[in-house]
C-alpha cells in the first residue's frame, strides 16, 4: 500500500521560554512572546521550566490568506490553574456534558468525578475485576455519543487474564461509589502483559469505538492480524467489528503498532495516534484504513514498501508518548519519560514546522491531555504510577489556556 511522508524531523529544536508563577486555580498569569529557537539537525536539548510556564513563537509569523493565522503560526502556552489534585495513578479523562469530569484511577481501579467549578470529587464506583499491575488496570475512559440519553460510559481495563473493553451504566443520583452499574463486557480478548497493554479509546466522529492496544511484550503480536494485540480497532457501541473495516469480519482497522497510548482527530476526520517505541524512536502517525505501522520489522522511519513511516518521531528520552489531543491547529502529545508537552502544528497531513515543547519538567510525567470544548487543554500528570517521583499535590488535572499569535 502506498506510504506516508517519511517523518520530517528526527530531533526537536526548543524554543526561549518566558517563565511565570501560576499552580493554583485563577486566571492565568501572562508574560512577553519569547523568541522561537531555530530548528536543528542534533538531539533535542533538554530544557526545564517552572510551574506556570508561557512560552511562544516569533509574534511576526506569517499569515494565510485571509488575515488567520498560518498553520505555523506560534503558540503560546499557560497553565491556568490547578482543577484538581491527590489523584492516585490518574490515566482516563472524559469531558461530561456539564462540563465536570470523569477520571480512572489506573491501581484503585475506580472512577471519580470531578467538579468544574471547585474540583471536588465525588466517587462514582470502582470498577470489578479489575487487575492492577505493572503497566495494566482500569485505563482509558469514552462516553457514549449518546451519553446525553443513553449514560453509558465505555472503559478499557486490564484482567488476570485479558484486556477488555467494558461499559457501564452511569447515574450520579445514586449515593457516592455506587453509582456505576454492572460492566457489560464490549471486547475482550486483548492481549494483556505486564507492559504494552494500550489501554486509549475513543469514539471517532463516525460514531464508532477506536482503542488502541498494544503488543504485550510479544512482538509478533503486532503482525499477526489474527490478534487483536499491537492494532488500533475499529468497533460498534455494541463491540461488533465495524462496518468498512479493511478487514472483513475483523475489528483491525491498522496494524503493526508496538503500544499506542494516543488518539485524536482532526477537523476534517484523520485521525492521529501516539506510539511508544523501544529504544529509539517514538512515533505520531496518521493512521489509515488497513496501514501497517512496520513494528516490530521497524520503528520509526523507514522508507519501506509496505509499511508506514510516522509523520513525526523522537528520541524516547524526549518522549514517550501518552495521550495527544488536537486543538488550535495541531497535535499536542503527554509525554511521560520526557515530562513535557510536545506540540505538533499540522498543514494537512505533515507538520507546518518543526514541533516544539512546552512544561519541560515542570509537572514531571505527563499521561493524558484532552481538548475542552472551552479551548482549553486539560492536562493529566502520572507521578505516582511506579515510575515517576511524586511531588507535594500530585497527581494532579491542570488547565491550559493556548493562544495563538
Amino acid at each position: 500500500m502506498p506510504r506516508r511522508p517519511a517523518a520530517l524531523f528526527a530531533a526537536l529544536a526548543l524554543g526561549s521560554a518566558a517563565v511565570v508563577g501560576c499552580s493554583s486555580a485563577g486566571a492565568p498569569e501572562r508574560a512577553a512572546p519569547a523568541p522561537s529557537g531555530p530548528a536543528t539537525s542534533g538531539p533535542a536539548t533538554p530544557g526545564g521550566s517552572a510551574p506556570g510556564e508561557v512560552v511562544s513563537g516569533d509574534a511576526t509569523s506569517p499569515q494565510a490568506p485571509g488575515g488567520t493565522p498560518a498553520p505555523d503560526a506560534p503558540v503560546s502556552v499557560a497553565v491556568s490553574g490547578t482543577v484538581t489534585d491527590g489523584l492516585a495513578s490518574p490515566w482516563g479523562l472524559a469531558v461530561l456534558p456539564d462540563g465536570d469530569l470523569l477520571v480512572s484511577e489506573r491501581d484503585e481501579a475506580r472512577i471519580l468525578r470531578v467538579s468544574a467549578k471547585d474540583g471536588g470529587r465525588t466517587g462514582a464506583g470502582t470498577v470489578p475485576g479489575v487487575t492492577a499491575g505493572g503497566e495494566g488496570g482500569l485505563l482509558g475512559l469514552a462516553l457514549s455519543p449518546g451519553f446525553a440519553t443513553d449514560h453509558r460510559v465505555y472503559a478499557y481495563l486490564s484482567t488476570a487474564s485479558d484486556n477488555r473493553i467494558v461499559r457501564l451504566d452511569y447515574d450520579p443520583a445514586r449515593p457516592a461509589g455506587s453509582q456505576l452499574g454492572e460492566p457489560a463486557v464490549v471486547l475482550s480478548g486483548i492481549p494483556h502483559g505486564s507492559r504494552h497493554n494500550g489501554g486509549r479509546i475513543a469514539f471517532g466522529p463516525d460514531g464508532f469505538l477506536y482503542a488502541g492496544t498494544g503488543d504485550a511484550d510479544e512482538r509478533r503480536l503486532a503482525q499477526d492480524r489474527g490478534s487483536l494485540g499491537g492494532k488500533i480497532l475499529r468497533l460498534t457501541p455494541d463491540g461488533a467489528p465495524a462496518p468498512g473495516n479493511p478487514f472483513p469480519g475483523s475489528p483491525v482497522w491498522s496494524l503493526g503498532h508496538r503500544n499506542v497510548q494516543g488518539l485524536a482527530w482532526d477537523p476534517q476526520g484523520r485521525l492521529w495516534a501516539s506510539e511508544f517505541g523501544q529504544d529509539t524512536w517514538d512515533e505520531l502517525n496518521l493512521v489509515t484504513p488497513g496501514g501497517n505501522y512496520g513494528w516490530p520489522t521497524v520503528e520509526g522511519t523507514a522508507g519501506r514498501p509496505g509499511f508506514t513511516d510516522p509523520v513525526a518521531q523522537w528520541h524516547t528520552s524526549d518522549a514517550s508518548p501518552s495521550g495527544i489531543a488536537h486543538a488550535a491547529g495541531g497535535v499536542w502529545m503527554a509525554a511521560l519519560r520526557g515530562e513535557r508537552l510536545w506540540w505538533i502544528p499540522l498543514d494537512g497531513e505533515r507538520p507546518a514546522a518543526p514541533p516544539r515543547d512546552f512544561l519541560s519538567g515542570a509537572y514531571g510525567r505527563l499521561r493524558t491531555v484532552v481538548a475542552d470544548r472551552d479551548g482549553t487543554l486539560l492536562l493529566v500528570t502520572d507521578n505516582t504510577d511506579g515510575r515517576g517521583d511524586p511531588r507535594p499535590g500530585d497527581d494532579r488535572i491542570l488547565r491550559l489556556t493556548v493562544g495563538r499569535t
